[in-house]
């Protein structure tokens, strides 16, 4: 089963590169996280993916203790990451840190089967 879709594919491949990218809005300027077919402030449905820094901080996380499926070794850590550039990723966290809000993360990459990376964040100073 494949993870992307007609709307989501530009940032999928953007992946194989390793590249963070997300949707903006050609009309008003919106970038906005996840892909979706319309922009969220203005509902223009011209969006274009542009890259990101990367850079974000943590804005709230759970540190989930029992797996919820085999494979998913516990435990780990589920977060949303405030980027830069202002939209919110739900992600995931590693390194070794003392996690908090506003924790400043830098994205860092799990390989995917097909050749394409997961974006997770690790604490900046990793």
């Amino acid at each position: 089963m494949s993870m992307s879709d007609e709307v989501t594919e530009g940032f999928w491949a953007a992946t194989r590169e390793r590249r963070l990218v997300i949707q903006s809005c050609r009309a008003c300027g919106r970038r906005q996280h996840y892909p979706r077919w319309l922009c969220t402030a203005c509902g223009g449905a011209e969006l274009e993916f542009l890259p990101v820094s990367g850079l974000g901080v943590v804005d709230s996380f759970t540190v989930v203790h029992r797996a919820p499926a085999p494979g998913l070794a516990p435990p780990y850590v589920v977060a949303r990451v405030r980027l830069a550039e202002g939209p919110v990723m739900l992600t995931n966290l590693v390194g070794d840190a003392d996690w908090a809000c506003d924790l400043p993360v830098r994205v860092d990459w799990r390989p995917l089967p097909d050749g394409r990376h997961l974006p997770v964040f690790r604490p900046m100073k990793d």
